[in-house]
Formats: structure tokens, sequence, C-alpha cells
């Protein structure tokens, strides 16, 4: 088995704490590191049998550097640009030289796994179970689900043939029937109530042969593109040409249709930080968090707080106070009461920033 993770993402919703320059996965959100570091951190060592050597970091090359410091030695694929997951996994499937029957483990870089030896043991069970072959399909491309606890409109939705799963090598598995893509509200109210369905939080396994495959047979262009682009030594040109699209809507989704995807379940404390809301809770803090984009209006509260930038350094002010944002402005609805919380991470990414 080897590793490839895709770091890279605007990470916008967490504006202004991230920027173009830095995005979120490269932020020293947490004390223990970055969820770049983290998520590295996380799959190297015995319980998987992993070494720094069978990571690769897929970024674009605005990032590459950022990647390298942040964990040296490690193994970066650059790509010229962000042109979305499918290019990306098809770089590193063209790339990386590894057995054709090897799995590899794709893994988003910006994630936070709270149970992390329960996240491990799924891998193994995935890799030595459903990776290779099951429910009668030979080395199925595998989606691991995360158990839907809310009805988010935030993520995507994975819908298992429930009467035809079971588990397999200790994992909770199930063919799919269909990705679904981000839902409205009452939508999403429907699925939280159906059995087996799980958010698509972007993790993937698959033998590096079955990828391939999959990817010329519903993203051909994707991947002579790259290829192309790879022989000749100009995959900077061949990228400007790449299809922009991600690898679920490219590959897994018709993949799924002809039966060709199996879902691993799975309860690991997982989020992927897609929001200030989401961020204060991780950190213990109490608030609801939203992103004033610049020209829009608001008013903080009492008990709100306001997170600016002021000739480039971060600020962080109490209400009440209207806002009339020129650049992105995060209003921390309930969260003063977590001044010291927010203020202690401001203090973290400025002296990164420094």
């Amino acid at each position: 088995m080897y590793a490839v993770i895709m770091a890279g993402g605007g990470g916008t919703r967490l504006w202004p704490l991230s920027t173009p320059e830095r995005p979120k996965p490269f932020l020293p959100l947490f004390e223990e590191g970055t969820l770049f570091q983290q998520t590295i951190a996380r799959i190297v060592g015995p319980e998987l049998g992993l070494s720094l050597s069978d990571v690769t970091v897929v970024a674009a090359g605005r990032y590459a550097d950022l990647a390298r410091a942040q964990v040296p030695g490690v193994e970066v694929l650059e790509e010229p640009e962000g042109r979305n997951t499918a290019a990306a996994v098809a770089l590193a499937t063209l790339a990386i030289d590894r057995p054709e029957d090897e799995v590899m483990v794709v893994l988003p870089a910006d994630h936070v796994i709270a149970r992390e030896d329960v996240f491990r043991q799924v891998i193994r069970d995935a890799e030595a179970g459903i990776a290779r072959e099951a429910f009668g399909i030979e080395a199925p491309l595998v989606t691991l689900g995360v158990q839907a606890d809310r009805p988010a409109v935030e993520y995507g939705y994975l819908i298992p043939r429930l009467d035809e799963g079971g588990p397999v090598h200790g994992l909770q598995a199930y063919p799919l029937e269909r990705f679904e893509e981000k839902p409205d509200r009452e939508r999403a109210e429907l699925l939280r109530l159906q059995p087996g369905v799980a958010w698509n939080a972007g993790m993937f396994l698959w033998e590096r042969r079955a990828i391939r495959a999959a990817l010329e047979t519903s993203a051909g262009d994707v991947l002579e593109t790259v290829q192309r682009g790879l022989v000749g030594g100009h995959l900077a040109s061949a990228y400007a040409n790449v299809r922009a699209v991600s690898i679920d809507y490219a590959v897994m989704e018709p993949a799924a249709a002809e039966g060709r995807v199996v879902m691993g379940a799975m309860d690991v404390g997982w989020s992927d930080l897609g929001s200030w809301t989401a961020l204060l809770a991780a950190l213990g803090a109490v608030g609801e968090g939203r992103v004033v984009q610049p020209g829009e209006s608001a008013e903080a509260g009492p008990d709100d707080l306001i997170v600016e930038r002021i000739d480039g350094r971060l600020r962080v002010a109490n209400g009440p106070r209207g806002i009339l944002a020129q650049t992105p402005v995060a209003l921390l609805e309930g969260a003063r009461p977590a001044r010291a919380v927010v203020s202690a991470l401001l203090k973290r990414v400025a002296r990164q920033e420094a």
C-alpha cells in the first residue's frame, strides 16, 4: 500500500484566516501542527506499515515549498496549476512508480480525525478486504463514507445498496448505488434518516491498475492529456488544457452506475473544518461563524467577535459594531466568551506568517 495526499484548495470559508498563499491545510489551526502535518503523521508508522517514502503529496507548484518545509523529506509531486481532483489523481496514477496491483490510498490534507486508531484500522481493513475484491467485484474502486449524524447540506452523500452489504474483514461495507451531490435542507433531512447513508469524505482506495482503467474509461481525455505532458516533458502546457473536473464526477459516479464502487463505512470523529463554526467547535469554543464578503454589510452584537485583516495583520475585535467589509471578515456570533481561544489561534497563524 502507498498513500497519495491531495494538498491544496482555497479555504475560502475560513477567510480571512486562510489566504490564497496559505490555504487551510497549511495553517496551524491546532497546537499539534497543521492539518497537512497531522494527515501524514496519522498514517506513517508501524500500524499501517507506511514510511514517509510511501507517501506522495500532490500539490500545485505554489504550495510545494510549503509542503516540503512542513514535512521535511516528503515526496512532492507538483501540479503546474490546480485543475481539480481528477487531474491530480491521474497525475499520481501515472507518475508514481508502484506495482500495478498495489493499493493506493488517496486522502485529502485538510481534515481532522478524532479517533485516529479507529481510522487506521479502517484503512487496514479496506486494503486487506474490499480494495482487492468484494461482493463479486474484482479490484473495485473504494470510497470511505463518514457516518452522517446531522442533515448536512455542505457535503455530498453516498447511497449504498443496503441489503447487499455486510462485514468484510471487520469493515462494514456495501456496493454503492450512487453518489448524490450536496442536497438542499429538505433532501438532507430525508437522507439523514436513510440507514447506511454516509457523507462523502473524498477518501479512496484502489489498485493502481483499477484507477488507471477507470480513468481510461470515464475520463480518457484527462488521463491522455496528463500522460502526454509527462512523457513529452511539457506538463505545464498540457495542464492548461486539462479538463477541470472532480474525480467523483468524472470517474466515481459512472463507476458506481456500472456497479464497480464499494463503500466502506466509518465513524472516526471526522470533520473537514469547512466553516468557522466547525473550527470553533473543534477548538472547544462556543459560537457560530460566517464570512462577510467584500461589499456586504453585517451587524456584530455584544456577544460577537470580529476577525479581520488590517494592513495585512490578523486582528480580533469585540462587538457591538457595524461591518461593511472591504476585504473578507469573519463574524463569530456568540463567540465572545471564547476570545482567548480565538486570539491564541490568530497568534499561531501570525507567527507562521512572520
